[in-house]
């Protein structure tokens, strides 16, 4: 914000510049301006200008109305674009080509646009955008004569600097991620820049960098972003990543290519210049794990995002499926153990049962820290009350379409606050979802993992433990404000939170008080599935 706040005061005598300079963004017109010379340049300009002015009156009919629109634009542009201007527009909502404009206005991301003749210059760390606004035929043919313009290519006309990751308040993470200077440069003679791929579709840039390898983060600060800043492009857009990841492809490709007709570049590792007719450099975020309807064109939503994976998953999974079928139909073709009336009695037995199906219930175990220390006795409580039950031990390399099976084909989810609770997005919209929330971590469980669940249309239940259901209470005085304030500890700062609640910290589940909980899922998720009348559902 510091550069771009001294960017503005060196600019502000010179350029038209029109925006919202207290909410953070401005845009150049550089067609109402000529850039900053030396002296000797300066004085040959007014001469160019006053010998212009001097034919255009002494000679009117030499000159077409184009040349003399041209001429005239020097005072006018800035006054149509003033008039023009709302300041209840979005930023960046309107702008020319040959321009850059920056959205530094939110807390959580900066956004540049570029738009006009991008290239990319990944050596320099760099993006051109070469400006096409120039000044009349009448002042280039007096600037070629009087040798003004011959060392006048690609000079600088706005320079702007941007890293393109989420998480823009936090300094010290800011500092990994690559940064980008963004150049806007006057260039008489733009064919002699070398263009080695020629993309006819806009591009978005953004890192792969800072938290990425920990799947709230990589849904959080770049999936999402990246959905609601691309989506409405409906796949017509390049993705140009920086700190690109192999294995990142390769986990997220089936997403990626929902949202993209194109294969992603590597910024760094691709050398060659890269043109693009526009470029979105950053990515938009709007809350923890959500999209906001009202800042989507076309009103998309979090279930909106939610219909996409089940788009990108489903491919894979119905291969799972066929898979598991050609298996259970090699298992058929065996002879069966056991007499055929031992087969025939247990079939009937089966015909005899009431064909009520039982919610199935999926639980993220953990372990190492925040681990279910009764994690047996609450499997063997929910079977008892009629789930069926399965236990989900993922690990870095389960592939996520198999996690989204499992818990898109279930009715309740139970896990203990982490990041592994970003998987309540591949539940269904009137699924139960069940947080342990350990001590200390209230907030932090009710902000990233409660409110977004609610907004996709889950049934939301927190289950706050008791210090008695907690390991640290054999570790501490039960006065001990690590026990009975942890608010007065974590307000201490992030390092205590980390240290005490989340690396130090597992639950042994009172079952007697956990009990109500999931018995109300069960009653909630069992009429879900065996009554017809949504009427009769309740969840209170």
């Amino acid at each position: 914000m510091v550069h771009h706040q001294r960017l503005h005061q060196w600019r502000k005598g010179e350029a038209h510049i029109f925006g919202d300079e207290e909410h953070g963004f401005v845009v150049f017109d550089f067609a109402s301006f000529g850039h900053k010379r030396k002296k000797p340049r300066l004085f040959y300009l007014l001469l160019i200008s006053l010998l212009s002015c001097s034919l255009v009156l002494l000679v009117p009919g030499l000159f077409g109305s184009s040349s003399l629109s041209l001429l005239y634009s020097f005072g006018v542009d800035s006054e149509v674009a003033r008039e023009n201007y709302d300041a209840n527009a979005p930023p960046c909502s309107s702008m020319s080509n040959g321009t850059i404009c920056c959205d530094r206005s939110g807390v959580r991301t900066d956004v540049c646009i570029m738009k006009g003749d991008v290239r990319t210059h990944s050596p320099s760390s760099s993006v051109f955008l070469y400006s096409s606004k120039q000044t009349s035929g009448l002042v280039d043919l007096f600037s070629s004569f009087l040798g003004v313009a011959e060392d006048g290519h690609d000079e600088e006309l706005q320079h702007e600097k941007i890293r393109p990751y989420t998480r823009k308040w936090e300094s010290t993470t800011m500092a990994t991620i690559d940064e980008l200077d963004l150049v806007v440069k006057k260039d008489i003679a733009v064919a002699r820049h070398r263009c080695d791929v020629w993309h006819d579709v806009p591009a978005v840039f953004f890192s792969t960098g800072g938290y990425t390898g920990n799947v709230y983060h990589e849904f959080n600060d770049g999936i999402l972003p990246l959905y609601i800043t691309s989506q409405h492009f409906k796949k017509e857009v390049v993705f140009v990543i920086l700190e690109y990841h192999d294995w990142w492809i390769t986990k997220y490709g089936q997403i990626l290519s929902h949202l993209t007709n194109y294969p992603p570049i590597d910024y760094s590792g691709d050398k060659r210049t890269h043109c693009f007719p526009e470029a979105i450099v950053g990515l938009k975020i709007h809350d923890e794990l959500t999209v906001d309807p009202t800042l989507m064109k076309g009103k998309k939503s979090i279930v909106d995002f939610r219909n996409l994976l089940d788009r990108a998953y489903w491919p894979r999974i119905n291969g799972l499926i066929q898979d598991e079928e050609r298996e259970m139909q090699l298992k058929l073709s065996q002879p069966p153990s056991g007499s055929a009336q031992e087969q025939s009695m247990k079939i009937n037995k089966q015909d005899q049962k009431p064909r009520l199906k039982k919610p199935k219930l999926v639980i993220f175990s953990r372990s190492g820290s925040r681990a279910l220390l009764n994690e047996d006795c609450l499997v063997k409580m929910a079977e008892e009350m009629g789930f069926k039950v399965e236990v989900l031990r993922p690990d870095k390399t389960t592939e996520l379409a198999k996690i989204y099976r499992v818990l898109n084909s279930s009715e309740v989810m139970i896990g203990v606050h982490g990041a592994a609770m970003t998987h309540f997005l591949f539940m269904k919209p009137g699924s139960v979802f069940i947080q342990v929330v350990p001590l200390g971590t209230d907030w932090a469980a009710e902000t990233y993992y409660g409110e977004p669940a609610r907004k996709l249309g889950l049934k939301y239940i927190g289950y706050e433990i008791l210090p008695t259901e907690s390991s640290l209470y054999s570790e501490y005085d039960k006065a001990d404000p690590v026990l009975t304030n942890p608010k007065s500890v974590t307000e201490k700062g992030w390092e205590y939170t980390k240290k005490i609640y989340l690396d130090g910290q597992n639950m042994s589940l009172d079952m007697r008080r956990f009990r109500k909980r999931l018995l109300k899922a069960y009653d909630y998720s069992f009429m879900k599935i065996n009554w017809h009348s949504n009427s009769l559902l309740k969840f209170d």
